[in-house]
């Protein structure tokens, strides 16, 4: 086993880590995690790592530099390290930070990340509604004193981390009026994606934003230049086409998978669309 172990913190009044590592080769995957009190003027870097790393400020104060920028942080901040990328971080002389961090990777990482817009271009979160932060940090550090199902409560606390994460942004963006009308588009979108294949209705996804269904449909077509309804028949219409490929489904497997219980309205609606029954499309893409 390949251990990742980090003894740069030498000046500090409390402390506790435990190295860990598994091969990128799942969705998340967790390396490791602590916290600790730093002494004032404590710091590390200029370095890079190889995996994302979030520092969770539980007090005090302390400067974070990346992609030529220094950030100055205080209690309730979080901010990311991506792979890759050169940071320098530094503990205030004269009311130096205690924080916690949780050191992760894996193939869906960056995705959970941009939900909550912590990017390498956006790499600070300010928190105030602080939701189970802490006590995801707790669950951590009591997982790994686990003798049996220990790796899997690890990787399951870095998705309730996240999931902490996501629960804040949320909670951000519906208290706050200031926050840009694309962060609704693009949350409907991904909701839409994700739920194409069944049945949903808008007053749903207006529901799960978290705002009018009327206002949604105003402020989705100011900046796709299509309803909400519109974008979810032709995304479906779109995985449609790709599910024509495979000559193994019936035209009625597609549309059950797409989100019509019924083959017939499917079939109309793809029509419509693109200008083909779903049989002719498929017979003239498997001539091309």
């Amino acid at each position: 086993m390949i251990r990742i172990c980090d003894w740069r913190r030498r000046h500090m009044a409390e402390k506790f880590e435990l190295p860990y590592y598994q091969q990128v080769n799942a969705d998340l995957v967790y390396y490791y995690s602590g916290s600790e009190r730093c002494a004032p003027g404590h710091s590390y870097g200029p370095a890079v790592r190889h995996y994302y790393l979030i520092h969770y400020v539980r007090s005090g104060h302390g400067i974070f530099r990346a992609s030529g920028k220094e950030h100055t942080l205080r209690a309730g901040q979080i901010f990311l390290i991506t792979p890759g990328e050169v940071t320098y971080y530094q503990a205030d002389l004269d009311d130096p930070w205690h924080y916690s961090w949780v050191a992760f990777d894996g193939m869906e990482a960056a995705s959970c990340l941009r939900q909550v817009d912590l990017t390498t271009d956006s790499p600070v979160m300010t928190l105030t509604r602080h939701v189970n932060i802490l006590s995801s940090f707790d669950m951590l550090e009591d997982a790994k004193k686990l003798s049996g199902g220990r790796d899997l409560r690890l990787t399951g606390g870095v998705y309730i981390f996240l999931s902490c994460l996501l629960e804040a942004a949320a909670g951000e963006l519906a208290h706050s009026e200031s926050k840009p009308r694309e962060l609704y588009v693009k949350a409907a979108i991904e909701f839409m994606e994700k739920n194409f294949s069944r049945r949903m209705s808008i007053e749903e996804l207006a529901s799960y934003i978290g705002l009018n269904r009327s206002y949604l449909c105003a402020i989705f077509k100011e900046v796709t230049q299509q309803s909400p309804q519109q974008y979810l028949i032709r995304y479906r219409m779109e995985r449609a086409c790709e599910l024509l490929e495979n000559v193994s489904l019936s035209v009625g497997d597609i549309s059950r998978s797409v989100g019509y219980d019924d083959p017939l309205v499917f079939s109309k609606m793809f029509t419509k669309l693109k200008g083909l029954s779903p049989r002719d499309y498929r017979k003239q893409a498997g001539r091309t």
